[in-house]
């Protein structure tokens, strides 16, 4: 997706956010994220986009000397998170996406962070209908690309405990383009190549659904799983989410 596309999914998921988190109630639980409430995850993605648009605005070449906001008082959350997603908005709108600046990934720009922002927002948005009882699909073009993202990004860490996935895996979205294979290499880490080939797993489904299953939101019968159903398992067990 391009930089526009992924501002007008930012806008959009931005604020069917906060209005889910209204809807729920700051005192609901998230269920997606064990001990939260619905008022710290509106919290959260206010800071995520205030700490973000900061890096970005300042180029900042390190996370080091940020200044977190104070967080506000629960009934006011909802309009620090509209605000905080103004200024984001402003801010990323206004950047080319090669600016360089420090991000935590091996993508040190400003287009990483774009893209980031969006997937962040499109998944939480999901926590929040979840907890206000409502069950959102995240848009299927958006879906796709997340995924791509979340293989490009975050397959390589692994949860503590976590065992070796021992397979190759791949991933067929079936309602919008996007097909991936993840093959671990012998010293460590993953080949991801975006092609149809046959892994000894495959994960097929609706983009939405692949993403939160990668994402740990969904359980793996959402989707339907070929082959080795152990390696599959493993394959989305393994990555230690940020």
């Amino acid at each position: 997706m391009e930089k526009p596309d992924l501002l007008a999914a930012l806008a959009r998921d931005g604020e069917a956010f906060v209005a889910a988190c209204e809807a729920a109630g700051t005192t609901a639980a998230v269920g997606a994220c064990p001990g939260w409430s619905v008022a710290d995850l509106t919290w959260h993605l206010g800071e995520v986009l205030d700490f973000w648009s900061t890096i970005v605005g300042d180029q900042r070449d390190t996370w080091e000397g940020y200044q977190a906001a104070s967080r506000p008082r629960d009934a006011e959350l909802p309009a620090f998170v509209r605000d905080r997603l103004a200024h984001a908005l402003g801010v990323l709108s206004a950047a080319d996406p090669a600016q360089r600046n420090w991000t935590w990934a091996a993508d040190h720009t400003a287009g990483f962070v774009i893209r980031r922002m969006a997937h962040e927002t499109a998944v939480h948005r999901w926590d929040a209908e979840q907890a206000a009882g409502r069950d959102a699909a995240i848009e299927a073009t958006l879906a796709s690309d997340g995924i791509d993202e979340f293989l490009t990004h975050f397959r390589d860490d692994a949860a503590e405990g976590a065992a070796p996935v021992e397979g190759s895996v791949h991933l067929h979205c079936t309602d919008v383009a996007g097909e991936w294979t993840v093959r671990p290499l012998p010293e460590g880490g993953n080949d991801v190549t975006r092609e149809h080939a046959k892994g000894d797993a495959a994960i097929r489904g609706a983009a939405s659904d692949i993403l939160l299953a990668l994402w740990r939101r969904r359980p793996l019968s959402t989707v339907d799983i070929i082959g080795d159903a152990g390696v599959a398992t493993r394959f989305v067990a393994f990555p230690a989410l940020r």
